[in-house]
């Protein structure tokens, strides 16, 4: 077996299991055992129904006093129940969980394991994780792991799958040099894998993070290097010598550029016209107005015979920005042809395009990744854009690069990153900055509270809804784990709004495990106002532009980076209409509070990027981390600053030394990271 390896080299995997777990992006063995905890649980002694701590997770041993009762409320299924343990009662619920009644009896011992609320005098425990009470006693005050999972799927398929790789002493090789992991402290590789998913200790866990967090680095950076050594001895081969569309564009715009954005252009239409390739990073809050400049590029490059492309993470926004592409080109008189290019297109959709592209009878190429698949040949691809790179991996930018001869790169991102780690995670590109927002934008009123608001949040939405606007719901996860969780989820917390709301508001849940069309279906009902409340995950942090939404509300906002909260709130104030943001949090406390209540003061996403790697800080295990940022699956660029810089330090040191690593001592390295390529690959269906 090696790591790449299938899964049913495994006993246990069948093809059942198999599929299983490549819905959860799970394919070889060298996947398995990257795809790390989420999360650690630590399982505390049983307590007193009296003593229960109201707002915490808690266990209570104790008895149902009598059968558990089901109802049906507008397609939910509520089971309810009264427990005791002589001290008190505790009311007991799970959703869509009816068969509980057959599995739990009356008057038996069981440890049930929740969030304890209050309902008026009544304590209530909502879908408490059930344990016999000698399963529970050998599970306490251990670090189990929480792994992301699928329908089907459970954490104990993973732990038992991890655990076969993990007995298998020869596959987790050391690829890392003794020096390098001298100087930086770092532990030996299976140690980290294996403490990673099943940590003896908090000690051990931090050790074995800090080591993957540095991989994660390193090998970013590692690729970044080798991409900016290729372009630099690269010579523009495209003469951009015509511009005049572009400055015919900027004075037909029914606002005038800001002096940002001008600065930002002026850069652009002079590279294009350098001796050199272009490879320049946009970046700039949501809503200042990247998106125009990018236009204006693909404009020069059209006007000059050219084709450029611009790749998007969403089929919504892709169509959006084909449809606001194509209007724009009638509108001004302008002969170029848009061409959109999705993987939900039909055959015959995809055979027209390519053709198009091909021929260049399409001088502007819209798509998601499926601009970079084989099938794709392009006529003389001398720009390549890709919009939100947060999202997109160095490979799949790298790939539709390779599309061209040696063509000019635009990368555009809202995330907001200060600047001293920005210079190294965009290591390859120069930076530009658009740090002004357009006049005519109503800044965003913000606001942070607790959970005892959102009777008075649902009023707000509710009215905001009815003077014919619409509004986003953000939660941290999308169903309930096997285990108690805290978090809110999509799916229950759909339901149980639409049990709030009148049933004339439609109310939709979207998250990334559904399909891309169901997601594309939401997202245009949502567009269209067939859907007026959107509870989602932060797949929406990417999202189409919805003018008309007005509100968003973000649960358990504390779980959240605040770099990340910020962007999440620049899906809303983006019509003529006052906007609102409301920050709601589950736990308590002064630090809480006090990195929340940077948003509440400020809309500038460059400043809270500061003001949040200066609070978070090092070694935040158990904290908040930035979900979905750049490429990395565990490293998080705020409370990992120290070890980003770290990494980018050894890169610098080893290539210095073996540009090309070539050198015997370095041939495991060499070998993991072309490993590392080819799964980017493979996970492109490449």
């Amino acid at each position: 077996m090696n790591l790449e390896s299938s899964l049913d080299a495994l006993k246990g995997v069948g093809e059942k299991t198999k599929l299983l777990f490549a819905k959860a992006g799970i394919e070889n063995l060298g996947d398995l055992i990257g795809h790390y905890p989420r999360a650690y649980e630590r399982f505390g002694k049983p307590i007193a129904i009296r003593d229960l701590p109201e707002g915490e997770v808690a266990a209570v041993e104790a008895r149902l006093t009598g059968p558990i009762a089901t109802r049906h409320i507008r397609g939910l299924s509520v089971s309810s129940a009264l427990c005791s343990d002589g001290s008190d009662t505790l009311t007991l619920t799970w959703f869509n969980m009816p068969y509980l009644r057959n599995t739990i009896r009356a008057g038996v011992p069981y440890v049930f394991r929740g969030r304890v609320k209050r309902k008026g005098v009544r304590l209530l425990m909502e879908q408490p994780a059930v344990f016999a009470v000698e399963q529970y006693a050998g599970m306490a005050d251990e670090l189990r792991p929480v792994y992301s999972l699928v329908k089907g799927l459970t954490g104990n398929m993973i732990q038992k799958s991890v655990r076969q790789v993990l007995s298998d002493k020869g596959l987790l090789r050391e690829y890392q040099p003794r020096e390098i992991r001298e100087r930086y402290q770092l532990s030996e590789y299976n140690f980290a894998v294996a403490q990673i998913h099943f940590p003896e200790n908090e000690h051990a866990l931090m050790l074995a993070r800090r080591r993957l967090v540095f991989d994660e680095f390193f090998f970013f950076i590692l690729q970044l290097r080798f991409l900016k050594s290729k372009r630099e001895t690269a010579q523009n081969s495209f003469a951009f010598e015509r511009s005049q569309m572009a400055e015919q564009l900027i004075g037909n715009l029914p606002y005038e550029l800001t002096n940002a954005q001008k600065k930002v252009w002026q850069t652009i239409r002079q590279e294009l016209q350098g001796n050199a390739v272009m490879a320049r990073l946009i970046q700039g809050d949501v809503g200042s107005g990247k998106t125009i400049v990018a236009i204006l590029a693909l404009l020069v490059a059209a006007e000059n015979g050219c084709q450029g492309a611009l790749m998007v993470p969403t089929e919504v926004l892709a169509r959006q920005h084909y449809a606001s592409l194509t209007e724009l080109m009638q509108k001004n008189g302008f002969p170029f042809e848009t061409v959109l290019l999705t993987g939900s297109m039909t055959a015959r959709q995809k055979r027209e395009a390519y053709e198009k592209i091909e021929s260049g009878e399409a001088s502007i190429i819209v798509g998601t990744h499926a601009l970079i698949q084989q099938k794709v040949v392009y006529h003389d691809l001398a720009l390549v854009i890709t919009d939100e790179q947060h999202r997109f991996g160095v490979r799949q930018r790298e790939l539709l690069a390779q599309k061209g001869r040696q063509p000019h790169t635009i990368v555009m991102s809202a995330t907001p990153i200060p600047r001293t780690l920005a210079v190294i995670l965009y290591g390859d590109l120069d930076i530009s900055v658009i740090n002004e927002m357009p006049a005519n934008r109503l800044p965003i009123k913000n606001c942070v509270v607790d959970t005892g608001y959102r009777k008075k949040a649902y009023e707000f939405i509710q009215g905001q809804v009815e003077a014919g606007h619409q509004a986003y719901v953000i939660c941290p996860m999308v169903e309930e784990s096997e285990t108690a969780e805290e978090a809110e989820n999509v799916i229950a917390y759909t339901q149980r709004l639409r049990e709030v709301l009148p049933q004339r508001i439609t109310v939709e849940y979207l998250h990334g495990r559904m399909k891309p069309s169901e997601k594309n279906e939401i997202m245009e009902r949502f567009l269209a106002n067939e859907i007026q409340v959107l509870v989602s995950t932060t797949v929406v942090e990417v999202g189409v532009n919805v003018p008309n939404a007005t509100v968003m509300l973000i649960e358990n906002s504390e779980r959240f980076g605040l770099a990340q909260l910020h962007q999440l709130r620049g899906r809303v104030g983006r019509g003529d209409a006052q906007s609102y943001c409301i920050f709601m949090h589950t736990l308590n406390g002064k630090q809480i509070e006090q990195r929340l209540d940077i948003l509440n003061k400020s809309n500038d996403g460059f400043e809270i990027a500061n003001r949040d790697m200066q609070l978070r800080g090092p070694g935040d295990l158990f904290g908040v981390r930035q979900s979905g940022m750049l490429d990395f699956n565990l490293a998080d660029i705020y409370s990992d600053a120290d070890v980003l810089q770290a990494a980018n330090e050894a890169v610098t040191e080893l290539l210095k030394r073996d540009p090309e690593l070539t050198l015997p001592e370095h041939a495991d390295l060499k070998t993991h990271y072309d490993l590392l390529i080819r799964q980017q690959s493979d996970h492109l269906n490449l």
